[in-house]
């Protein structure tokens, strides 16, 4: 972390304030070149967070703007080293202007996730933190964000950490008994070694236990929509959406491939797909279509069973409710409710069957009432629980390590041979952490961070 970086950090687009940030060691000397403080104050002179105002100029002395400039300490700067931000009007030309001048005065530009990768770098956060800033960005709900933030803050991390020292003292004082036997070292007793390695393996298992719930907070809810041509599958996803995203016709049919879409209902997030209609067919691109219908089935983690409630109930509706019984959940979705209804719900195998309009917009808060019951997790949304598939498999492998010692103890295997996976356990928490650096590791967590973070 030799050279000095600079980015835009926030959206290209026009907005009201736009941002450009410097980090590295001749911070304070690309300010000085940019950055004209209306105090006549040099940036070694201006004061440590705190707003400056001044003008914003090019390396010919022209100005480009009238804003503010902050510095950043090195030990209160999201870095770890010396910081500066450039707030602009959002114009994307100014920004451009002022970032050009920065790399005039020795700054280059920042890759993608550069700024995060230097404070895991200097010690100002750890993999989970780190990858914790990405989730921020990328947060679609409230409640992810919320868990995203408190991981931030180091909710996940701390638990880890406490597993990792708990290993740490039982090897430590192992080692020490046996490296200085002259000294009034008192060796471990094989039933202090398993309650210790019993306590860290429960408490991973119940870290490894929120994941379900935090791939669906993160990742949403992977949900089929499935029933017969004309059901009303396609008018449920554009009521769900609030615009016509996808052609509604009553000719049956007209879905003849999958359409996928985001929704957010409440406080859940679907991953909506769209199918064609389930039914016997002749042409051969919507028999694709019917193919793949039963496939998502398959592979979902919910699936909406959408019936036509002014007909009854036919051998077809049958065979795609059996389609729909196929997925780990299922909900019917009795449409057409503006009609008479013809069908009784009785009919119908499922926990919830919920009586809707898509016509008339009505009964989606039925539908997601059903959802907060068919997915309701008990763990609060505080951070503590995992979202991230690389650090779940490597505490996976911790657990698995710490199993293995315990079953050694168990066959009466010597404390040096336990501590063989004792130590592979703490090596793996040091991958979630950061601990133990692998360079590919972390160049795929920073890869997907934006630029200006």
């Amino acid at each position: 972390m030799t050279d000095t970086i600079a980015a835009i950090a926030t959206a290209r687009a026009p907005a009201a304030i736009g941002i450009v940030r410097i980090s590295g060691p001749e911070t304070l000397a690309v300010v000085d070149g940019v950055f004209a403080a209306c105090s006549g104050k040099s940036a070694a002179a201006l004061p440590r967070r705190r707003m400056v105002y001044g003008h914003m100029r090019t390396a010919e002395g022209a100005v480009i703007d009238d804003g503010l400039c902050v510095i950043f300490a090195p030990e209160s700067s999201y870095t770890g080293e010396w910081s500066a931000e450039l707030h602009c009007h959002g114009s994307a030309v100014v920004l451009e202007e002022v970032l050009r001048s920065a790399f005039t005065f020795g700054a280059r530009q920042a890759k993608g996730g550069e700024f995060t990768r230097r404070a895991f770098l200097s010690g100002r956060m750890d993999l989970i933190q780190a990858e914790a800033v990405a989730d921020l960005i990328d947060a679609e709900t409230a409640e992810c964000a919320q868990n995203a933030a408190l991981q931030l803050s180091g909710s996940i991390s701390r638990g880890v950490e406490q597993v990792y020292d708990g290993l740490m003292d039982v090897t430590a004082r192992f080692y020490a008994a046996v490296d200085y036997p002259d000294e009034d070292i008192e060796p471990l007793e094989q039933r202090e070694i398993t309650d210790t390695l019993s306590r860290c393996r429960r408490q991973l298992q119940r870290l490894l236990d929120t994941f379900r719930r935090g791939r669906i907070l993160r990742e949403g809810i992977p949900t089929v929509l499935l029933g017969l041509p004309n059901a009303g599958k396609s008018s449920l996803l554009n009521a769900l959406l609030g615009y016509d995203r996808a052609i509604v016709t009553d000719i049956p049919g007209t879905t003849r491939d999958a359409v996928e879409q985001t929704v957010t209902l409440g406080r859940h997030l679907l991953r909506l797909l769209d199918t064609a209609g389930i039914r016997e067919t002749a042409d051969r691109v919507e028999e694709l279509g019917v193919a793949r219908a039963l496939q998502a089935a398959q592979t979902c983690q919910l699936a909406l069973f959408v019936v036509d409630g002014s007909k009854p109930l036919t051998p077809e509706d049958e065979a795609a409710m059996d389609a729909a019984l196929q997925a780990p959940e299922a909900i019917a979705i009795l449409n057409k409710q503006d009609l008479p209804c013809v069908m009784d719900p009785s009919e119908l195998p499922f926990a919830y069957v919920i009586p809707v309009s898509c016509a008339k917009n009505e009964g989606l808060d039925l539908l997601e009432q059903a959802l907060d019951m068919v997915f309701d997790f008990d763990a609060p949304c505080d951070g503590s629980i995992l979202t991230n598939a690389r650090q779940t498999d490597a505490i996976a492998k911790s657990r698995e390590s710490i199993e293995a010692a315990l079953s050694s103890l168990r066959l009466g295997m010597t404390p040096d041979a336990v501590l063989v996976d004792v130590e592979a356990a703490m090596e793996s928490l040091g991958e979630a952490t950061g601990r133990v650096v692998r360079e590919d590791i972390t160049n795929r967590i920073f890869e997907r961070f934006c630029v200006g973070k």
